[in-house]
């Protein structure tokens, strides 16, 4: 079973985050699919594309589990770490560059570096259930996915700065009000709000749509935003084989176990 599901719906491509039994979470298997995923997808050339994910949660970030499977050494927990982080950060990248407008179609909690995938579309619908949280000061981790890169830009750096301190719960509404999402929805009318952005597009010339995101998330902006993620990264490895950050893996694990 592929771990993204691709689906052509009218004139859009719709990416489905498809591991279930963790609720999406991260792993390198899974963000090489997306990346692959996401080649194809712009090869087709769509009105816009869609990321949401199946079942009850848009994705709860890197796997815990993922890391703790590799924390037999230092070196093998670098490694890890380094192909999952640094996936993650190309497919925001990947996202960023996208040719066509790039929508997400939020259905659940979205926590860790998975933020990253909102935080790189151009608009997101959220479910009234939905909501997005760090977790990082839970666990250990440095922020990563954009935490740090991305959403000081969108909300202004006292607030993201507060968010993650204080481990904040932004609930749809709030996202909203944050400039996050542009709408948030029962989870029924979720899929049919983003068929009707894709219909609005498609009244529109598609070279103008490719135009405007080109300028706006330029090469050198795009640039800007890779520096900070790597930056990310590095924070990221720095922390990750620490003693209190394994401490806090494992508590993290026996807490949502």
């Amino acid at each position: 079973m592929s771990l993204v599901e691709t689906e052509t719906r009218g004139d859009a491509i719709w990416l489905w985050l498809n591991r279930l039994e963790r609720h999406n979470a991260l792993v390198p298997a899974l963000v090489s699919d997306l990346r692959s995923a996401l080649a194809y997808a712009s090869a087709a050339e769509p009105v816009a594309l869609v990321l949401s994910g199946r079942g009850s949660s848009f994705s709860t970030g890197g796997d815990i589990g993922g890391f703790m499977d590799h924390a037999g050494s230092a070196e093998e927990l670098h490694a890890y770490t380094e192909e999952l982080v640094g996936s993650l950060h190309e497919t925001i990248l990947d996202l960023l560059a996208f040719p066509a407008p790039v929508l997400a179609a939020v259905n659940g909690p979205v926590t860790g570096g998975s933020a990253g995938l909102m935080l790189a579309a151009d608009m997101v619908a959220m479910s009234e259930t939905a909501f997005v949280q760090p977790y990082y000061n839970q666990v250990g981790f440095g922020p990563d996915g954009g935490w740090t890169a991305l959403l000081p830009e969108r909300i202004g750096t006292s607030r993201a700065l507060a968010i993650q301190y204080r481990n904040t719960r932004i609930g749809a509404a709030d996202a909203v009000a944050l400039g996050l999402a542009e709408c948030r929805v029962p989870g029924a009318d979720l899929a049919a709000t983003i068929e009707g952005w894709v219909a609005d597009f498609a009244k529109g010339f598609a070279q103008t749509h490719r135009a405007t995101r080109q300028s706006v998330w330029d090469e050198r902006r795009r640039n800007g935003v890779r520096e900070r993620l790597d930056q990310e990264k590095t924070r990221f490895l720095d922390l990750v084989s620490r003693q209190s950050t394994l401490d806090g893996m494992k508590e993290f694990t026996r807490k949502w176990a």
